[in-house]
C-alpha cells in the first residue's frame, strides 16, 4: 500500500497557474501508474490527468487539456500536477491516486490521497 499526499492547492484567480504536488510514501511509487481526480461541490469525481509509470505515456481530460500537465520524478517519489490558465470551472478538490491498471477508471485506483482544495476566482 502507498500513502499519497497532496499540496499545493489554494485561492487563484481566473488565468493564474498553480503547480500540485503528490508525495508518495512507498519506494514502489516508480511501480504504479499515476492520476489526478478532482472533484466540485454536488459533483461526481472525475478524471483529469494520467501518467504512467515511467512517465512516458500521459492522458488529459479533454477539459485540462492544452491548459495543465501531469509529470512525476520517480526519483523523489513525487507526482505533479501544473495548471496554467485556471478558470472558475476548475474549481475543486483535487486527489492524486495510484494505480496498478493502465486506464483512466477511478475505480482502478487502490490509493487516494487526502485531497487538496483549488479555488479560482472570476
Amino acid at each position: 500500500q502507498v500513502q499519497l499526499v497532496e499540496s499545493g492547492g489554494g485561492l487563484v484567480q481566473a488565468g493564474d497557474s498553480l503547480r500540485l504536488s503528490c508525495a508518495a510514501s512507498a519506494r514502489s511509487f516508480s511501480t504504479y501508474n499515476m492520476g489526478w481526480f478532482r472533484q466540485a461541490p454536488g459533483k461526481e469525481r472525475e478524471f483529469v490527468a494520467f501518467i504512467s509509470r515511467s512517465g512516458t505515456n500521459t492522458y488529459y481530460a479533454g477539459s485540462v487539456k492544452g491548459r495543465f500537465t501531469i509529470s512525476r520524478d520517480n526519483t523523489k517519489n513525487t507526482l505533479y500536477l501544473q495548471m496554467n490558465n485556471l478558470k472558475p470551472e476548475d474549481t475543486a478538490v483535487y486527489y492524486c491516486a495510484a494505480s496498478t491498471a493502465f486506464n483512466t477508471y477511478a475505480g482502478s485506483y487502490f490509493s487516494w490521497g487526502q485531497g487538496t482544495q483549488v479555488t479560482v476566482s472570476s
